[in-house]
């Protein structure tokens, strides 16, 4: 398996990207894809709270007919039983909290990344960020199983400041935890090499996907998804929705979510040819 170290990825600005839909004939050549993709800001859009950000039943029916002719896994920040409940598709596999707990067809369930021993150390964590926000209008703390969440996004601009040195303080004093960002929000996560990139690779050496007639394809909007870019950017390819505030290391782009849900579409229309065409 290829892994780029950090040195040698690649990196551009977001505009400097072609689409990845009108390449996708030649990156698909002879080959069988398997699709990792984000939640939030790729298959729904970004909401003001995380509970509004509902699938649509256009949106599944499109991951149900690729599911059935490839991989497809969900790979999200949020709890895994969270984003299952969301998507309701039996067939794809699910890795929540960025990779932290991992589940699929046939009974597959496994927590790979070592986190367990984190989850006394989040409940404290949580308790303390909830008294010291609570007079922050907008502020949200969201617990998850192996993250906290604390979104700004609904903050008045000159209090976000206040957020962050609440959360820097917190975590100064407790090093087990590391501050992830994203979009409108800073996330505590167990201080261990885990994250979404090896999620993926976990994932395909477990479905023994590592073959040179399959493509890992991976779908992401937000700096949480830069790590599964870049371990992929040799093997694999990485697509980015939209922009965020720092370079990628993505190679291609879509615009938004009605994006890629044609991109989807296509990608199933090419991947169900290709299995026809060598039977």
């Amino acid at each position: 398996m290829t892994n780029l170290s950090r040195t040698e990825i690649q990196k551009r600005e977001a505009s400097e990207l072609p689409s990845v839909s009108n390449h996708l004939n030649k990156l698909l050549e002879n080959k069988t894809p398997a699709v990792f993709l984000d939640y939030d800001g790729c298959l729904t859009p970004i909401v003001k709270q995380p509970e509004m950000a509902v699938l649509s039943p256009e949106m599944r029916d499109v991951l149900a007919e690729l599911a059935a002719v490839c991989p497809v896994a969900i790979v999200s920040g949020r709890d895994r039983q969270n984003v299952q409940q969301l998507v309701q598709l039996d067939n794809l596999y699910y890795a929540g909290s960025h990779g932290f707990d991992i589940s699929g067809p046939d009974g597959m369930h496994t927590e790979p990344g070592g986190a367990a021993e984190a989850l006394p150390i989040l409940d404290e964590v949580d308790k303390l960020l909830q008294d010291e926000l609570k007079d922050i209008q907008g502020a949200i703390v969201e617990r998850k199983r192996y993250a906290i969440a604390v979104h700004y996004r609904n903050v008045a601009e000159e209090k976000v400041a206040i957020v962050e040195k609440a959360v820097d303080s917190v975590l100064s004093r407790f090093p087990q935890l590391k501050k992830g960002l994203g979009k409108k929000i800073y996330e505590l996560k167990p201080n261990l090499d885990w994250h979404k990139g090896k999620a993926v690779l976990w994932l395909l050496d477990a479905l023994e996907l590592n073959k040179p007639d399959v493509v890992p394809i991976y779908i992401g909007d937000d700096i949480t998804d830069e790590d599964a870019f870049a371990s992929l950017q040799e093997m694999g390819v990485g697509v980015l929705v939209g922009a965020h505030d720092d370079k990628t290391a993505a190679s291609y782009s879509l615009k938004d979510v009605e994006d890629v849900k044609a991109f989807l579409q296509q990608l199933t229309y090419l991947a169900k040819s290709n299995r026809e065409a060598q039977l």
